[in-house]
């Protein structure tokens, strides 16, 4: 496994980052620690969490992912770059979400116990929050750093405009400035190509995208004849709605079947077609991979030692270009 500079920072990652939101719903805990030990043989040293983990649970399940982590991590810690995400809501509280001072420095503090250490590498605000002025979320972040409970501070799911004002604000302030922003990208949603990722590339920002599978459509494994699947992300929990929205269409289902005959020319599998692409771009430092089995990982680490070549990659850009500028005829 290759390792690449994370943005401008002297911190080297795994070409590949381990995605945990699977872990305490779609997969029990023994399954969990065998993804675990599965992307460790690989090479994936870079793990990415959040508090609201796993996906598709609730109040009563929020905090687990991180749990199964910190006890997979007891004894080698030191051994891996881990990240985690505060801003999503976990309990009814009204000041328990968000990214207000109080709660990112309750949400820091909460998720270095359920991961059983003293510090993360990178802690994210996980949405943006219209409720809190983001002076006062840089500065509890800056106080994070300087508490040396986390090394580095990103943000997720921040459009390019949000993430301009905060880089600006930061300088202003004289706070630590994010260095790293986990964005949705894949072949059925480019939107980011046209203002998010030329931003980072100017500002030497990390990019760690998220859902380069399309919460697993990309890998052909779906039909739109049968339905969601059972046990995926297209019906779990609150989860369900949300990827059955992003992705499960006529259009999304067409273009998988317009990609498989590409993939077969290149001698890949759907799944090492997708990931080539998003590691193609020159932006991305490290796409996030999940699972649901230690198995579905193989393609994922294969992916990164089969570049594509220039013809395949423009094919593919020409094939998915209604994608980047987000025309949807829904």
């Amino acid at each position: 496994m290759r390792h690449v500079r994370l943005g401008r920072t002297g911190l080297t990652v795994s070409r590949l980052c381990l995605g945990t939101m699977t872990f305490g719903l779609q997969c029990d805990e023994a399954t969990s620690r065998a993804i675990l030990d599965r992307a460790a043989a690989g090479g994936i040293t870079f793990l990415d969490a959040a508090d609201v983990y796993p996906v598709g649970g609730g109040f009563q399940t929020a905090g687990r992912t991180e749990e199964i982590v910190g006890r997979w991590l007891e004894g080698r810690r030191h051994e891996f770059i881990v990240a985690t995400k505060c801003g999503g809501a976990m309990s009814e509280r009204p000041w328990d979400r968000g990214t207000s001072r109080k709660h990112v420095l309750d949400a820091i503090d909460a998720s270095l116990r359920r991961l059983r250490t003293d510090y993360v590498d990178l802690y994210q605000l996980h949405h943006p929050d219209p409720e809190t002025p983001i002076d006062e979320s840089l500065r509890a972040l800056d106080d994070v750093v300087r508490a040396g409970k986390a090394r580095y501070v990103g943000c997720s799911n921040f459009p390019a405009y949000q993430l301009a004002r905060a880089l600006g604000r930061s300088e202003l302030l004289g706070v630590g400035r994010f260095d790293t922003v986990q964005p949705r990208y894949n072949l059925l949603f480019r939107q980011i190509e046209r203002d998010l990722l030329p931003l980072c590339r100017e500002e030497a920002l990390a990019v760690i995208p998220y859902n380069p599978l399309a919460g697993g459509l990309l890998s052909g494994k779906h039909r739109r004849e049968t339905g969601p699947t059972p046990g995926t992300r297209f019906t779990l929990g609150n989860a369900a709605g949300r990827y059955q929205d992003r992705y499960w269409h006529e259009r999304e289902f067409a273009t998988v079947e317009a990609l498989r005959p590409l993939a077969a020319e290149a001698g890949l599998s759907p799944t090492q077609l997708a990931l080539a692409w998003t590691l193609a771009e020159p932006a991305i430092t490290a796409p996030i991979v999940g699972a649901s089995r230690p198995e579905q990982l193989d393609d994922a680490i294969a992916a990164v030692e089969k570049p594509l070549d220039a013809a395949l990659k423009a094919r593919l850009d020409e094939l998915t270009v209604e994608y980047r500028w987000g025309d949807d005829p829904r």
